[in-house]
Order: structure tokens, then C-alpha cells, then sequence
């Protein structure tokens, strides 16, 4: 009952993630049984990297002869900035995935069965479980690509067990222009990741929170 009567009082919801494709979701169950308008606007987006920036972080690929991905982005930026730089990436690369689902996506990229790919036989999407194959292969020099947002959790862990290894930033987060001179209108707003809040401060330097409802998926986010 308490429920019912708080959304009474929300009549637009900010939602901070693309639309869904499909007109069966939950979103569209709340339009309709609350009488709400939801609001789908991603309030960050990823870039690549560029040459330059990559450089700056003095990363060179042929020191390196593994890779460690936790997503298809990171394949995608690995692969587009081997092909900006022209470094071919030799057929002795070895992929380290979280998931075979991630190991599948390789396929865009190479022939998969000619390349050494490993992933963890439990699907827990956990970097931190590639640490067991990691220390089979520990004569690997391995190259961990992620964002300019990702708290490493691995590579601590390779360390310990004198793995050579080094974090390179592929992709970054930054904040999507929503705002566009309009005023913030919602009495609710959702945010999906930590990287969400700055965005809001962003495109609304003047927000304050007042009667509006703020709703975070996940602790980190929370916090």
C-alpha cells in the first residue's frame, strides 16, 4: 500500500538506459499499472581510446603475449586499436575470458579454433577466477584490457604469484549530452552505475534532490 502511494506522487521517471526493444518489459508494465512516464536517456556512453592516449600509457603490444578480457568491448577496442596502431596480432596470442560466452565473441575477430583461448569452466563473469589458468600459463606476459573506470581486482592477484602483467585502458566512460539546455523535469531517476551520478551533476549543474526519488542498482551505486 505504502508503494502504491509513492507512485502516486512520480509521474515521470528518468531511466537511464536505452530503450528496450521489445514493448514487453518491466518498464512498460509500470507505465501501465501506475499511469507513469518513463524517460529512457543514457546518461554515459563509452569512446575508444585514442593512439595518442593509448601511448600515453606506455603500453607496447609486442611485449605482450596474452590478453585478458572481461567483455566485448574490451575485444573490440583491443582488436580496433591493433589495426589503428598496425600491429598484427601474431597467431600465438593467447585470450584469457571471464565467460565462454565473452571467449565466443572472439570469433569476429580471429580463427577461433587455431587460437589458444581459455575461460573458466564456472560461468560467475568474475575476473578473479582466470587467477588458476593465469598461473598454469605464468611464463605469459599478460595484458589486461579494460576501462578508464575499472577497479582492478586481478591484477593485484597476478602480482602475488610474480605473474608479469599490466593494465591498459581501451575504452572510457564519458558523460552523455542530455540536457541540452532543458530543465530537470523527473521525480524519479534510476541510475545504473556509479559513472551515471557525475553525468546528472554534468548536464545539471543546479540538480537538487528536494521530493525526488532516487533509485540505484547495485551497493556501489548506492554509496
Amino acid at each position: 500500500k505504502t508503494h502504491r502511494m509513492r507512485m502516486k506522487k512520480i509521474k515521470n521517471i528518468l531511466i537511464s538506459q536505452p530503450r528496450p526493444l521489445s514493448d514487453r518489459n518491466p518498464y512498460a508494465d509500470l507505465e501501465t499499472s501506475f499511469g507513469v512516464q518513463c524517460d529512457f536517456q543514457q546518461l554515459i556512453r563509452v569512446e575508444g581510446v585514442g593512439i595518442r592516449e593509448f601511448r600515453d600509457q606506455h603500453i607496447y603490444f609486442e611485449e605482450y603475449t596474452a590478453v585478458i578480457v572481461s567483455s566485448r568491448l574490451g575485444i573490440d577496442h583491443f582488436f580496433r586499436l591493433c589495426e589503428e596502431m598496425r600491429y598484427t596480432v601474431p597467431d600465438t596470442m593467447k585470450y584469457f575470458c571471464v565467460s565462454e560466452k565473452i571467449a565466443s565473441y572472439l570469433q569476429k575477430y580471429i580463427q577461433y579454433r587455431k587460437r589458444k583461448v581459455f575461460f573458466p569452466s564456472v560461468e560467475t563473469n568474475k575476473v578473479e577466477e582466470l587467477l588458476p589458468q593465469s598461473k598454469r600459463h605464468s611464463d605469459e606476459k599478460y595484458l589486461v584490457a579494460v576501462s578508464d573506470v575499472n577497479k582492478d581486482t586481478l591484477i593485484p592477484l597476478l602480482e602475488e604469484n610474480k605473474i608479469t602483467c599490466a593494465r591498459a585502458a581501451f575504452y572510457k566512460t564519458v558523460s552523455a549530452d542530455i540536457a541540452q539546455g532543458k530543465p530537470f523535469d523527473y521525480d524519479m531517476v534510476t541510475f545504473f552505475s556509479p559513472e551515471g551520478i557525475p553525468s546528472l551533476k554534468k548536464n545539471y549543474p543546479n540538480f537538487e534532490q528536494g521530493e525526488v526519488v532516487i533509485a540505484a542498482l547495485g551497493a556501489k551505486t548506492a554509496k
